[in-house]
C-alpha cells in the first residue's frame, strides 16, 4: 500500500525544479538570476537554487511564487510539489531517528569507519 502512495503522489519540488529548469535552457545561476530580476530580490544565489533542487531547503511560498512566474509553471502545482517534497522529508525523518541529514540510520557512526 505504501508504493501505491508513493505512486499517486505529485512529484517532490526536489526534482521537478531541475527538469523546469533544464527543459528552459537555463542553469542554476541562470534561474538565479532571472529570480532577481524579476522580484527585485537578490538573496537568491544559484547556492540557493543547488540547494532546493538537492532537497536541502525547500522554496517557501514567497519563491514559490517567483518561481511560478520565470519558470511560467501554476503555483498551485509547485505548491503539490512542495508539499510532496515535506512528506517526503518528514518520512525519512522518521526512518533515521529524526535526523534528516543522518542517511546512515542513528548508530551509524558518522562516517569514520576504519579507523582503530
Amino acid at each position: 500500500m505504501l508504493d501505491d502512495d508513493r505512486k499517486s503522489r505529485p512529484e517532490p519540488i526536489t526534482t521537478m525544479l531541475p527538469k523546469l529548469r533544464q527543459g528552459r535552457g537555463l542553469t542554476q545561476y541562470d534561474l538565479a538570476t532571472r529570480l532577481h530580476a524579476a522580484s527585485g530580490n537578490g538573496s537568491v544565489t544559484r547556492e540557493e537554487v543547488s540547494r532546493w533542487e538537492r532537497g536541502k531547503r525547500i522554496p517557501g511560498p514567497y519563491w514559490r511564487t517567483w518561481l511560478s512566474r520565470v519558470l511560467e509553471v501554476p503555483t498551485q502545482e509547485l505548491e503539490r510539489a512542495a508539499a510532496s517534497a515535506r512528506r517526503l522529508r518528514q518520512e525519512r525523518t522518521r526512518a533515521v531517528g529524526g535526523n534528516p541529514l543522518n542517511r546512515f540510520g542513528p548508530f551509524s557512526g558518522g562516517g569514520c569507519r576504519g579507523q582503530d
